[in-house]
């Protein structure tokens, strides 16, 4: 599984999820500062299989029904680290299954 982080999601997270997980992060692949239909775009054809984000506001600001790839947001009551590492086994569950082009929320 390819996952991006999106760069508002700590870069640490990535060290928190299992090794069939091939986590890499914007500010690695250049891509600091695109607007989020943009990320989705290059995400895509990238070949990475979904995007991890923090940004509650991303599902608003994209047209649901034409995302390229699915899109997992973790909520928390903020975004540090040690609030976001107890989701991450749920964010796992929802990437193992078969997954579809939408909006995932992970709840704290």
């Amino acid at each position: 599984m390819r996952v991006l982080l999106d760069e508002s999601t700590p870069r640490r997270l990535a060290s928190s999820f299992p090794v069939s997980f091939e986590i890499q992060t914007v500010q690695q692949m250049g891509w600091a500062g695109c607007g989020n239909g943009a990320l989705l775009r290059l995400a895509a054809d990238h070949g990475f299989d979904s995007i991890i984000t923090v940004d509650q506001g991303f599902e608003y600001q994209q047209n649901v029904a034409n995302l390229p790839i699915p899109v997992v947001i973790m909520i928390a009551r903020r975004t540090r680290l040690q609030e976001l590492i107890p989701l991450v086994p749920e964010v796992v569950a929802a990437l193992s299954g078969d997954l579809e082009r939408r909006i995932y929320r992970v709840v704290a």
